[in-house]
């Protein structure tokens, strides 16, 4: 079997596939077009998120039987295509889920005790202790929506802070548990301190949390997204955070990343990104939620023996 590995990932991921009898090529700087002109000759295909794979690449492929994707998401690959023609699609959500989950608890944690305003304001010689009074996070309401690998591990990162945890799965059921209460989403609307995304980005969850969906909050929020970009719409939320009805947000992705999350151009943020940005009311990353040193490896390491295992079977 030969495998075309087009982005870069953790070189346990070639190893053990070698290992296994497969070869691999590393071509990790070629453009679309090229990998497009190559594909015909291999069996596996494994990529993050640098490559679009519609139906017309896929049927340049007459040779494909397995795409693995080192990442969660699969909104890159047209899915419903690849298996109708036979191919194995591959994601590994679970290698990356303890990365999500602290990296959310760290933005709330952040957003509460006012550390990005003490902390710019300290290394201006600014000592402002009264202002910069935090809030507790025991006690108070955790709204998630979304209760797959992401959302059930921030869960289980906050089960140890006291606080109430609600949880809303459109397409799950029996989830809930000792510490996370299952529950409607209007439920999570009247009650919630803070809300939480960690739902793929589909047709339905495209531009979910827009104006209307915020106003429906008893309460004012605080709000992390680390999910997509384009599950927000930045603009309404820009208008909540100046109304007062969001108090603050967390924000490791964005509407306006690149398609392979690598870059967002500068010098062409919108309005509402530049509002953002001199926000001390908004915490940013680049999309780097689930991209730990340990999660490359559990990532990289899954996808091989998942491919490995496919051909098995």
């Amino acid at each position: 079997m030969r495998v075309l590995l087009a982005d870069s990932n953790h070189s346990v991921l070639h190893e053990t596939l070698m290992q296994a009898g497969f070869a691999c090529d590393l071509f990790w700087s070629r453009s679309a077009t090229e990998l497009q002109a190559i594909l015909p000759e291999y069996d596996v295909l494994v990529i993050r998120s640098k490559f679009k794979l519609t139906k017309e690449v896929i049927d340049s492929a007459k040779h494909l039987k397995c795409i693995g994707r080192v990442g969660a998401g699969l909104e890159n690959i047209d899915v419903a295509y690849a298996q109708q023609k036979g191919i194995a699609c591959i994601n590994v959500p679970e290698g990356n889920r303890d990365a999500v989950g602290e990296h959310a608890l760290g933005m709330l944690l952040m957003l509460l005790n006012h550390l990005k305003k003490a902390d710019a304001e300290v290394r201006q010689g600014i000592w402002l202790r009264a202002e910069n009074r935090g809030f507790e996070l025991k006690d108070k309401t955790v709204g998630i929506i979304g209760f797959g690998h992401m959302g059930s591990s921030f869960a289980k990162k906050l089960s140890g802070m006291e606080c109430h945890i609600l949880a809303y799965d459109k397409y799950k059921n029996n989830y809930g548990n000792s510490y996370v209460e299952a529950c409607r989403l209007e439920k999570i609307m009247q009650e919630a301190d803070v809300l939480s995304l960690h739902v793929p980005l589909t047709s339905e969850t495209r531009y979910m949390v827009n104006s209307d969906f915020i106003r429906t909050f008893k309460k004012n929020i605080y709000l992390l997204n680390t999910a997509r970009g384009q599950c927000l719409n930045t603009a309404d939320l820009v208008a909540a955070i100046e109304s007062g009805k969001v108090l603050g947000a967390g924000l490791d992705v964005l509407e306006y990343e690149s398609v392979s999350f690598e870059q967002i151009n500068a010098a062409q943020l919108p309005e509402p990104m530049q509002y953002l940005i001199k926000s001390d009311k908004v915490i940013l990353s680049p999309h780097i939620a689930g991209w730990t040193h340990e999660s490359n490896y559990k990532m990289s390491k899954l996808v091989a023996e998942r491919i490995i295992e496919n051909f098995k079977s």
